[in-house]
């Protein structure tokens, strides 16, 4: 059984939509996170005058995608100050809320955040949940071991702290942050006469299409949000065409819902609670026959 975390939100200015902040318990690390239009606010924080990370997080307009940029700074506020510039002059545009990662002991010096820019792209690009605007892939600075070891671990709690506030890039499907993470059983769509046959699981709160499950070659349905995410999943790759015309998921996939899965799984809208099946039964009477035996034995 994985052990609790206690984790600490404060929001600002009192709306769940504002600045906040968040720490994990027995952290030395802190974050704090803001709309584009609190970036006075969050400019004027002591936060962002030390040394970190911060991470610019917007919607790729092409794709409808997730868009992310990641930055370390020796006083993160002079980065932000000029990303919010306009891009003619050297800012970026993408972006509608930003997110920085600092110490409260005040002990990260820039190679430390160099490491952490660093390993954050790269599980960025692992997780593959978003496109970076990032033009490289820094090089690892060298640190000593211990201090290795100590930001690898500070990384883990970044990890665990961040999908709290909504944000997904580095949460990798094949990866563990720590402990164990919670797997339900598999459930299959299958739609015979198009040949597919789809697996899944749901995967630390998240209903995760597995790698090899087949769909259907193309979208049918009406043009809306599933269906974007269709395309945006040929385009990045998720989804492809094999020699033999069959259409296959090339990596374990995250989804928001069993729905939205069983949408790109058969080219048009679905109800994912009555398709995905476990055995004999649907995904929904496998739910509810869950709540009728906790119901049951309290």
């Amino acid at each position: 059984m994985s052990s609790g975390k206690l984790v600490r939100l404060f929001l600002v200015d009192g709306t769940p939509g504002g600045l906040l902040t968040a720490e994990v318990g027995n952290w030395t690390g802190h974050v704090v996170a803001a709309p584009r239009s609190d970036l006075p606010a969050l400019l004027g924080r002591d936060e962002v005058k030390r040394t970190g990370i911060y991470i610019l997080l917007g919607e790729d307009p092409e794709t409808g995608g997730a868009l992310a940029y990641i930055g370390e700074g020796d006083e993160v506020r002079n980065r932000l100050q000029q990303h919010a510039k306009p891009e003619t002059v050297g800012g970026k545009d993408f972006w509608d809320r930003a997110v920085v990662v600092t110490s409260t002991d005040t002990h990260l010096t820039k190679s430390h955040a160099r490491y952490l820019e660093s390993r954050f792209i790269r599980l960025a690009l692992a997780a593959g949940r978003t496109s970076l605007t990032n033009g490289t892939t820094p090089p690892l600075p060298r640190l000593s071991e211990a201090d290795t070891a100590v930001i690898e671990a500070f990384i883990l709690e970044v990890l665990i702290l961040l999908p709290v506030l909504g944000i997904n890039i580095f949460r990798s499907v094949s990866s563990r942050v720590s402990g164990s993470v919670p797997v339900g059983p598999e459930f299959l769509l299958r739609m015979p006469k198009y040949d597919v046959v789809a697996r899944a699981r749901e995967v630390d709160g998240e209903f995760t299409v597995l790698e090899g499950s087949s769909a259907r070659q193309s979208w049918t349905g009406a043009d809306n949000g599933y269906g974007r995410l269709r395309r945006r999943l040929e385009e990045e790759g998720v989804l492809r065409q094999r020699g033999d015309g069959t259409t296959v998921f090339t990596r374990d996939y995250p989804f928001p819902s069993p729905s939205a899965a069983a949408a790109v799984v058969a080219g048009r809208n679905m109800n994912g609670r009555t398709e995905w099946r476990f055995g004999l039964i649907t995904l929904g009477e496998w739910q509810n026959r869950e709540v009728a035996t906790e119901v049951g034995e309290s």
